[in-house]
């Protein structure tokens, strides 16, 4: 049996959506209700897998666009405050 990726840590959860655009300088779907759930994934990797397979499906539709969310963030946003805070600041160039 496999453990799964809460047990060597915190659990991640990556999201893969997308959606035909109204207008290519923002993100505006052209119809919420027809959104493509691709899935969820534990690692930033599957998500990308799964993203990069979606936007070669539809390269030829310029207004199609794929994202990925990381849900893991929204879920627990004081981690991600901690981590922030953890982070050393960006020198200036």
């Amino acid at each position: 049996m496999t453990k799964s990726p809460a047990a060597h840590g915190k659990q991640l959860v990556h999201m893969v959506f997308g959606g035909e655009l109204s207008d290519l300088k923002s993100v505006d779907f052209k119809d919420l209700s027809k959104l493509d759930v691709v899935g969820f994934y534990p690692s930033y990797a599957a998500a990308h897998q799964a993203w990069l397979g979606k936007a070669r499906e539809t390269i030829d539709n310029a207004q199609m666009r794929y994202f990925i969310v990381h849900l893991h963030r929204l879920l627990d946003p004081a981690a991600e405050a901690k981590t922030a805070k953890k982070a050393p600041a960006r020198k200036k160039a």
